[in-house]
């Protein structure tokens, strides 16, 4: 079996990083996305995070699921009105209970990925704009490394306060 304990020794490192945010959560607003030039508050980035976990658990099991040899569409925009609707409803909530939400999501996630063969972990997905990708990389770049960049985000806005 491939040994996958790097990327949840990562995502345990992420996860210890946003609880201790939570303890004190920071102000302010993070800085421009170079791409995009969107800038989110605090709260914001907080119920993005608490929302995006088992959404990407969702997509996972989907590609998991109906892998058959050829690549399975999955992933959304960030216009999405679920991820939309989710941040702009949830934006003020106290980043403790977005906390909760997030680990309790974080650990059904990683009790998933424990069930993943190898076969699994390189079943093909397609992403609407980067093309294919296996089930390691965007579990990689849509969980572990996306809640690493907010926990970078966060981390900058209580530096700066």
């Amino acid at each position: 079996m491939t040994d996958h304990t790097d990327l949840l020794a990562r995502l345990d490192a992420a996860e210890a990083r946003m609880a201790a945010l939570a303890l004190d959560p920071p102000p302010g607003l993070t800085d421009a996305d170079p791409a995009t030039g969107e800038q989110w508050d605090a709260g914001q980035a907080w119920a993005h995070v608490a929302e995006f976990v088992p959404f990407w658990q969702g997509e996972t099991e989907k590609v998991v699921t109906a892998y058959a040899g050829e690549p399975v569409p999955f992933g959304r925009s960030k216009d999405d009105p679920g991820r939309v609707g989710y941040i702009r409803e949830n934006r003020n909530e106290p980043p403790g209970e977005q906390m909760a939400r997030l680990a309790g999501a974080l650990m059904l996630f990683r009790q998933y990925l424990a069930t993943l063969s190898n076969t699994d972990w390189s079943a093909r997905g397609l992403h609407p704009r980067l093309g294919e990708m296996t089930v390691a990389e965007f579990v990689d770049r849509f969980t572990v490394a996306h809640l690493e960049e907010h926990a970078d985000q966060l981390e900058k806005l209580a530096a700066d306060a």
